[in-house]
């Protein structure tokens, strides 16, 4: 507990709920959690299955076989990728705690996990909490924020169980391009690495870019799993539900950590994602167009504020380069104290977010702007 440090998103609450305290009208550009509701027809397709009283009972731990099939069905149309729901997918509690699991399922103490340089904290957390070790692979402005797994230490290689990757990726908004994926493929063939892909972010891609599974590269099937989750996706953050795939024997093995600390997702949330991913799918490009059209309002805005970024690719965030002269801390303390708004500061991200702050486009327009106004006016 003492190596842990505070989860970031907990901590971004806590900070918001002391200045809300002082009277300060605190506009958030921290959390990724979409503004926007939950379509009409998930909620429909929940408010039905609620009342079938066969989902009151203990759910299937690997997730219901309706379930897993839709998830291998939503794979196979959205990225021609064909999946075995028996053995190659596994139903999540959120991709959130399958992630957090995969480390007691592979990692032993004093094991590493190759992560990316910046990224979701629970790549690190996770070896934390089972006392296995962490190694940040860099990534920057000059790699286009692709995680240098190539430059890992041999030393650090002989003693590495796993290796994730993420794109688009949370924080940079970069994408990967599919060389990429062929390259971290090979590689983790050749040391004996679990490659983990975190596609969070896969139905959010701008200017017409379609974020690819890695499951769709030669080979990855044999060394590789993949994360999907219904969160950002379908604005269903708050309903705790996503799936694994890939690789049969680290799904077995990542159901078999699972099968023994909870007992699955309520089957009638199940039964919503099903609706969710197999339905129609024009709810999910209206919620690109607008988090595009945000993106677009944030991008044209920094100038003006002193920060400058890249054109997001994608997700749901842009990556702002801050002032010299600024820690990336002091950077986001200052704009909590001067302007009420909170970003949260890109070295909690990992090394390589230092000089860097996240912008959350999950804030109203009209919200957005006043943020966006409030840091022009006081810094």
């Amino acid at each position: 507990m003492a190596n842990l440090p505070p989860y970031l998103f907990a901590e971004i609450d806590r900070k918001k709920a002391l200045k809300e305290a002082e009277g300060v009208d605190v506009i958030s550009l921290g959390i990724g959690d979409p503004d926007m509701p939950t379509p009409q027809r998930i909620i429909d397709a929940m408010a039905t299955a609620i009342t079938d009283p066969a989902n009151h009972q203990y759910p299937a731990y690997a997730g219901s076989r309706p379930y897993r099939a839709a998830c291998a069905e939503w794979m196979d149309r959205r990225f021609g990728v064909k999946l075995d729901p028996d053995t190659e997918v596994l139903g999540l509690i959120g991709s959130k705690e399958g992630i957090a699991h995969l480390f007691p399922a592979f990692i032993d103490v004093d094991d590493y996990t190759l992560v990316p340089g910046v990224g979701y904290p629970v790549y690190s957390t996770g070896g934390v909490l089972i006392g296995g070790k962490t190694h940040y692979m860099p990534m920057n402005e000059e790699n286009d924020w692709l995680a240098d797994f190539e430059s890992t230490p041999a030393e650090v290689l002989a003693r590495a169980k796993m290796m994730f990757i993420s794109y688009p990726n949370n924080p940079a908004a970069v994408a990967a391009p599919v060389e990429y994926f062929d390259r971290a493929v090979a590689f983790a063939k050749e040391h004996d690495l679990l490659l983990v892909h975190d596609n969070a972010y896969s139905e959010i891609g701008f200017d017409g870019y379609m974020p690819p599974s890695i499951m769709e590269r030669p080979g990855a099937r044999d060394v590789a799993i993949e994360f999907f989750s219904c969160s950002k996706a379908y604005n269903m953050t708050g309903w705790r539900i996503a799936f694994a795939c890939g690789n049969a024997d680290a799904i077995k093995t990542l159901g078999i950590v699972k099968s023994n600390v909870d007992s699955g997702q309520f089957t009638a949330i199940q039964q919503a994602a099903m609706e969710a991913m197999l339905g129609p799918q024009d709810d999910v490009a209206e919620m690109r167009e607008i988090y595009q059209r945000r993106r677009d309002m944030v991008l044209e805005t920094l100038p003006s504020i002193g920060l400058s970024a890249r054109r997001s690719a994608g997700t749901i965030y842009v990556w702002a380069r801050i002032p010299e002269g600024y820690t990336s801390a002091e950077y986001a303390g200052l704009v909590l104290d001067k302007a009420g708004v909170i970003m949260p500061a890109g070295s909690a991200y990992g090394p390589d977010g230092e000089g860097y702050v996240r912008i959350s486009l999950a804030t109203p327009d009209d919200r957005l702007a006043e943020a966006l106004q409030r840091m022009a006016d006081a810094l």
